[in-house]
Parts: C-alpha cells; structure tokens; sequence
C-alpha cells in the first residue's frame, strides 16, 4: 500500500467515490457507488448499482463479511479510484485491527479509504469525531491512505449543510431505491 500523503494533493487528481450497500428484508443486497471528478464531489459522474442475490449473515464485529463482497461487486464496475468514502469504519482500534474499510483498501479499490461511521464503536477511540451542520451527534471518521487529520477535514468540508455528507446520503438513497432482483 502506498504511504499515506500528508494533505489531499495527491486526491486531486482522480477519481473519488462513495459507496453503500442497502439489505432488503427479502435477502440479497443491493451496493450502490457515486462516482466523482474529484475528492469535493462536486461533480458527479455516474452511479450504478449492482444486486448480489446471496449475502453473509450479519455477525457481530465481522460486518465485513456481509458487507465486502457486494462492494467489490460494484466497484468493479467502475475504472481506478484515488479516494473511496465508506458508510463504517476503517479500523475498529487504535491497533489497527481492521475493518470494513482496510478490508476494501487491502483488495485495491483504492489507495485511500476513508471510513465515516454513524454510531460510535466502543473500541474505536482513536477515529476522529467530526460535527456537521448544526448537529450535535458526531459522525466517526477513520482512514488509511491519508492522515486522520486530513480525512477528517474531507468530511468536513464534504457538500451538504446537515450531518451526513451529501455524497453519502445520495449513495444510501439511491442503494435503497435499486429494485431487487431474483
């Protein structure tokens, strides 16, 4: 992997996305990406979705498991990215035990990941908290490929005046609107 850069220069130039995986009640999964010119997402490129009839069940501190194999899924139906933003956590410790997003980073979907998780988890002291908009609950950043500082200030800066970022809430709507498919 390479070593993490000190600021965004080198997100400048690529591709960035976002990507979420939504579960029916019926089974399968339905993974969405948003992809973008740049880190800012302020030029959207494309979506797609992908269905993948048969998931992992969902296991307590292995959502990776469930979660990883649809994402590949969609992103391999995209070219080469500098930056991807997940809904989850990178690592779950300041050891580094990883998570969903070095599970991603580690299969080449990008360099940079950046993970931005809703709900705090009770070993992931060392992830960044950030306030958006006019919130008082704090969404949970972590990161590889990039210092936590840096990703911090990404989400940050992320369009969309409320809590959760633009570029993440437009990839959950459209992974939760995607029809299921037999």
């Amino acid at each position: 992997m390479r070593p993490p850069p000190s600021d965004r220069a080198s997100l400048r130039h690529g591709l960035s996305a976002a990507v979420d995986v939504h579960y029916p009640p019926d089974g399968g999964a339905n993974a969405a990406v948003v992809v973008a010119a740049d880190p800012t997402f302020r030029n959207v490129l494309e979506t797609r979705t992908v269905w993948v009839p048969t998931v992992a069940p969902y296991v307590p501190g292995r959502f990776f498991e469930r979660e990883l194999p649809p994402l590949l899924a969609v992103l391999s139906q995209v070219p080469a990215l500098a930056l991807l933003i997940i809904d989850g956590y990178v690592t779950l410790d300041a050891d580094g035990t990883p998570g969903l997003g070095a599970h991603v980073a580690r299969s080449g979907a990008a360099p940079t990941v950046i993970g931005v998780a809703k709900t705090p988890f009770r070993s992931a002291a060392h992830a960044v908290d950030v306030l958006r908009g006019a919130s008082a609950r704090p969404l949970h950043v972590t990161a590889t490929g990039i210092d936590l500082g840096s990703a911090a200030r990404l989400v940050t800066d992320l369009p969309g005046g409320g809590r959760i970022p633009d570029p993440l809430r437009l990839v959950d709507r459209i992974a939760r609107s995607a029809p299921a498919r037999a």
